[in-house]
């Protein structure tokens, strides 16, 4: 049995996958996944279908399993087994709540298909694999807000927020979902603002009350990273001359907080960032390290630094705490 053939089994294999888990799936994506030419794409859907898999479709338009029909559970890899254990640990610790319930049960319907074997595989790995000092900020007030989010994305109606902003204000807006992401210890809806008429990132922890409406969205939308990038306020340029000692520990939130350009010189490291959170959250970011930073520029943040650092004093000075 030569390498070609061997390819295409497990080609083949893997297209009925796809078939399995999507409601339509064009040639054309086949091909670019796989790496193959689209009349290869075809001919492999012709060998599914000699085998008697029902496949409804045609060359130019999409291909999906005739409704109702199942296959037997598919056979997983060993490594695939092991991949599943490390994803639930990650799901437990990492996912919303709400989220995490839902994965619980799917994954349980996941091990009933499992060969014997594979299901003591699980019992004697699982116990050896954990996620430690995670420490999930926000409140549970709304238990069920990623769900209403992702479901209002897939409906496409509009969600009404009470919404609760940095400075304490609390607003009512209403938005078009296009996503969710998790970053620095926080989950975000990355959403257009029917109000301000942009996009804009919301908190999920800052959200009193959420409600999906029956308002349809008024526009298209595509990928979540097509919009993360425009996703707030005007960006304003910060220098910092930063001691080298401390750089290294900065290596992996200096992207997040918008680092453009970083020189060596002399007095010590001069970062360069563009950043929208010049208000709140980069100040809170830079007093973790500020005895070893100067601000070069813009004054507006010496200013905002001074505040911050003023409210930290007065509230360690507070004999009522």
């Amino acid at each position: 049995m030569n390498d070609n053939y061997l390819k295409k089994i497990d080609r083949v294999t893997a297209i009925l996958t796809q078939l399995q888990s999507k409601p339509l799936v064009r040639a054309q994506d086949l091909a670019e996944k796989f790496e193959v030419s689209i009349r290869t794409i075809y001919r492999d859907i012709k060998t599914l279908e000699n085998a008697g898999i029902p496949i409804v479709g045609e060359a130019g338009s999409g291909y999906s399993l005739m409704d109702g029909f199942k296959l037997p559970p598919v056979m997983f890899t060993k490594e695939e087994v092991l991949s599943f254990i490390t994803a639930e640990k990650l799901m437990q610790k990492f996912s919303h709540q709400s989220l995490g319930k839902h994965y619980q049960t799917a994954m349980e319907k996941l091990r009933s298909v499992l060969r014997n074997t594979d299901q003591n595989l699980i019992q004697s790995i699982e116990n050896q694999i954990d996620v430690f000092d995670y420490a999930p900020k926000g409140n549970d007030s709304v238990k069920n807000t990623v769900p209403i989010v992702l479901e209002s994305i897939a409906e496409r109606k509009q969600l009404s927020l009470d919404y609760q902003g940095a400075n304490d204000e609390i607003s009512v807006r209403n938005i078009e979902a296009v996503g969710v992401f998790y970053e620095f210890s926080y989950w975000y809806i990355l959403a257009f603002c029917t109000i301000r008429k942009d996009f804009r990132q919301f908190r999920i922890d800052r959200i009193l009350k959420i409600i999906k409406t029956e308002i349809p969205f008024s526009q298209e939308y595509g990928k979540i990273n097509d919009h993360r990038k425009t996703a707030s306020r005007t960006s304003i340029k910060v220098k910092l001359l930063v001691d080298k000692k401390i750089v290294g520990h900065l290596i992996n939130s200096k992207s997040y907080y918008g680092l453009t350009e970083e020189k060596e010189t002399d007095k010590g490291v001069e970062m360069t960032f563009e950043t929208e959170w010049i208000d709140e959250g980069f100040p809170r970011w830079l007093i973790s390290f500020a005895d070893f930073a100067q601000i070069l520029e813009p004054e507006i943040l010496k200013e905002k630094m001074k505040d911050l650092m003023q409210k930290v004093s007065e509230k360690m000075d507070d004999k009522n705490i």
